[in-house]
């Protein structure tokens, strides 16, 4: 089952990159709520290339590596990739009226009900729509 969120961004396509791309940026925005964060990040945005977000509870009770391996990179346009788990995920950053648009569909996992895992998704990419938007140039 592929399950799918997107959000719009109100800023111009370079930034909305740089801040998806860049580990500076990935660890201010990259968390589903409050009580989680991401404390270290690396990207090497090429095909082929590995990233890795670790995803942490801010009381330290839990955590995990969220990683993989890119297998398509348009830049500007889309990036493809297959987590260590075999799931795969596209994202999208398509220009429009008002900024641009950001769509994520991936695939879900077997653990957790598909809304919570569409949520989960949600917040993260709400998150990074606001960080980027509030970002000082």
């Amino acid at each position: 089952m592929q399950l799918q969120v997107q959000t719009l961004v109100k800023s111009d396509l370079a930034s909305v990159w740089q801040c998806w791309i860049t580990p500076e940026h990935i660890v201010h925005w990259n968390a589903a709520s409050d009580d989680w964060h991401t404390t270290r990040s690396t990207q090497d945005v090429r095909l082929g290339g590995r990233f890795l977000s670790r995803m942490e509870a801010k009381d330290g009770s839990m955590g995990f590596d969220f990683e993989g391996t890119f297998t398509k990179v348009v830049e500007h346009q889309c990036l493809e990739y297959v987590m260590d788990n075999g799931r795969c995920v596209t994202v999208l950053f398509e220009p429009v009226a008002g900024g641009i648009k950001v769509t994520e569909t991936f695939d879900a996992e077997d653990e957790h009900p598909p809304e919570m895992q569409q949520q989960g998704w949600q917040a993260i990419l709400d998150n990074f729509a606001h960080y980027v938007e509030h970002q000082r140039r």
